[in-house]
């Protein structure tokens, strides 16, 4: 009895020493397991673990980066302006040669009746063909400047009115219907276009 209880002891031993072995196995094989798994968990420049969400921009750089944004289109824009401002200002500029030439265009016959009148003033002793002449030459360029925009003032015998009339003298009125009013025109006054070009000079009635 005594031999068989010592064979059942190792037994049980033999037993207990496997079975604590095959578990110190099964760790090490879990842990060989972990360190392959962590070893292919992929890491950033910094050796921080990457976990797939999106890195965080820098305030500073963004603002950076905002700031080149709204520089890139002021420079774009001011571009822009200078352009049309030189665009503009040269066609106002043809515009004005423009008008200029057609002017001088249309003056130049008259220029020329001109040229023939003096002629006449030196061979011709007809008085009153001379006088038709330059009637003639004088409607001729009025129409001209007419048909540009022009037109006189009509003055005498109006309202005196600082706008458009230029006082030099007063005199004492004929009439007292003409006191403040224009009794007389010095120098005729001007509209081009509706526009005051060139002030009446009048003498008012007091």
């Amino acid at each position: 009895m005594p031999e068989n209880t010592e064979f059942n002891i190792d037994q049980d031993k033999n037993y207990e020493m496997n079975e604590d072995k095959a578990s110190l196995e099964t760790d090490n094989l879990v842990n060989e397991e972990n360190s392959e798994i962590s070893n292919n968990v992929p890491l950033d420049n910094a050796g921080q673990e990457i976990t797939g969400e999106a890195p965080k921009l820098d305030p500073l750089d963004s603002a950076k980066a905002e700031i080149a944004e709204l520089k890139d289109k002021y420079l774009r824009l001011y571009a822009d302006f200078e352009n049309f401002r030189r665009r503009t200002a040269k066609e106002k500029l043809e515009m004005i040669s423009g008008a200029s030439a057609d002017t001088v265009k249309l003056i130049l016959p008259i220029v020329d009746d001109f040229e023939r009148a003096k002629v006449s003033f030196e061979s011709s002793t007809e008085i009153d063909a001379l006088k038709e002449g330059v009637d003639l030459i004088y409607t001729k360029l009025y129409k001209a400047l007419e048909s540009k925009g022009l037109k006189a003032m009509e003055s005498k015998g109006a309202d005196f009115d600082a706008e458009i009339h230029e006082s030099i003298a007063q005199f004492p009125a004929p009439s007292e219907d003409l006191k403040g009013k224009v009794i007389d025109e010095i120098e005729k006054g001007y509209y081009l276009n509706d526009k005051v070009i060139r002030y009446a000079k009048v003498i008012v009635g007091a």
